[in-house]
């Protein structure tokens, strides 16, 4: 008897500690792998999100070990080698980010390939944020400048998806706009903007000392990437965050600290030694 209770008790424990919010979460963050990035200035440890961004952390650390295939830029040739050893941080904004993984170290070098972005926008509550203000101002995340801009990605879709085509008919339905306008979310605006979002996935901002892909816009990802050194509230939903650093941002702080030239290049050689990844 007692020692059904025993046993009884033991499992009412095991679910309550399963059940208890966050514990999945933590115990999926607990197998994330870690790249190492021994640098000139120093070692650099990040936890990569494999359960935010599979498909993105599967990339780089193919990348990385040398067991995924890209385009040498200088031959031409399909090869496999571990990409980031010897590349450069080539883009160090004070205040801003360090960007690396450019096999050109220009910032206009790629694996010869391109996927798609691994962002969930619900997660980041942009479903949820009004794209215009009571005032009717753009939210300023969507980085709207000027009339134009706000024509195209705003006005002009939703005449599309409700049929006006004309003053007329606008005049008529004119509440109805006003109220499906105000109705519009950052989330809509960045759809608009040809941004493909995912569900099923935890989404991270990019916040200070979070690894996430540089991009020339939508499902323009490759090899380049940033680490924030501040919070950049006006790049969610545009680029995917797959890492933080663990250790060593002392070592990020002190290369975004660098003295840069034209296209904010360094102007001493900043390299990545090697990069490892840890299990």
């Amino acid at each position: 008897m007692k020692n059904t209770t025993k046993i009884t008790i033991l499992i009412i424990l095991i679910l309550v500690t399963i059940l208890t919010p966050g514990f999945a979460e933590q115990k999926e963050r607990q197998s994330n792998p870690v790249a190492v990035l021994k640098t000139t200035m120093g070692t650099i440890e990040i936890e990569l999100f494999q359960h935010a961004a599979p498909e993105t952390v599967a990339n780089f650390i193919g990348l990385a070990e040398g067991t995924k295939s890209f385009i040498d830029p200088k031959s031409g040739s399909e090869v496999k080698r571990k990409y980031f050893d010897g590349l450069i941080f080539h883009r160090v904004i004070e205040d801003f980010m360090i960007q690396g993984g450019c096999p050109l170290g220009n910032g206009t070098g790629n694996p010869g390939y391109t996927f798609k972005d691994e962002i969930n926008a619900d997660s980041l509550g942009l479903n949820e944020m009004k794209a215009l203000s009571p005032q009717g101002e753009p939210n300023q995340l969507l980085g709207i400048q000027g009339q134009e801009q706000f024509n195209s990605l705003i006005l002009a879709p939703l005449f599309e998806e409700m049929g006006i085509s004309t003053q007329e008919e606008l005049d008529k339905r004119v509440d109805e706009f006003q109220a499906r306008l105000n109705e519009i979310s950052v989330k809509n605006v960045f759809e608009n903007m040809g941004y493909e979002y995912r569900t099923g996935i935890q989404s991270y901002k990019p916040l200070k000392g979070y690894l996430a892909m540089a991009n020339s816009g939508p499902n323009t990802n490759g090899s380049q990437f940033f680490i924030n050194l501040i919070d950049t509230p006006w790049l969610i939903g545009k680029h995917t965050v797959f890492g933080k650093v663990i250790k060593g941002m002392n070592v990020v702080e002190a290369i975004g600290k660098v003295s840069t030239g034209t296209g904010d290049r360094p102007s001493k050689e900043l390299k990545i030694i090697t990069v490892t990844i840890r299990n």
